[in-house]
């Protein structure tokens, strides 16, 4: 009887091993914003700039940083994504073309050069939350510096 209860002890041992877990619920998808289901969100958080001390220096991508051109640096987006930056704060929008990485401050989502942050409205206070969209269209020359940098 005692090597019975056990082959019993076994079997039901391995069956439940082996049992589907469909009572478990799957974790809800996290929503985006309202109105913003086109797929392109890539989500928000503080924006901060970059410019003076760094303007003509190499970014990461190998080519020379233009505080005016409208580029950012992101820590995950391909080298050339287009990303819609919107200031929650005042509703001004620009895009801009990842050619850096960063921010590497802690709960920050892009640094934006200091064209950008201009046309944000950003520039007193240093720091505003917005909202990354990548872009409809490709990448285009709205990035290009206008005047060729020395070096």
């Amino acid at each position: 009887m005692g090597r019975s209860v056990l082959l019993l002890v076994l079997a039901l041992g391995l069956m439940s091993g082996c049992a589907s877990r469909s009572s478990r619920t799957a974790p809800a998808p996290r929503e985006e914003p309202a109105g913003k289901g086109s797929g392109t969100y890539l989500g928000e958080g503080l924006a901060s700039f970059y410019g003076p001390g760094l303007h003509g220096r190499k970014t990461a991508n190998g080519e020379r940083f233009d505080q005016e051109a409208m580029t950012a640096a992101h820590r995950t987006a391909r080298f050339g994504t287009c990303v819609q930056v919107v200031n929650m704060e005042n509703g001004r929008s620009v895009k801009v073309r990842v050619n850096d990485r960063g921010p590497f401050k802690p709960g920050r989502i892009i640094d934006v050069s200091k064209g950008a942050a201009r046309k944000l409205g950003m520039l007193d206070k240093g720091l505003a939350r917005v909202r990354l969209y990548r872009c409809a269209e490709p990448v285009s020359v709205f990035s290009v510096p206008h005047v060729p940098l020395p070096g």
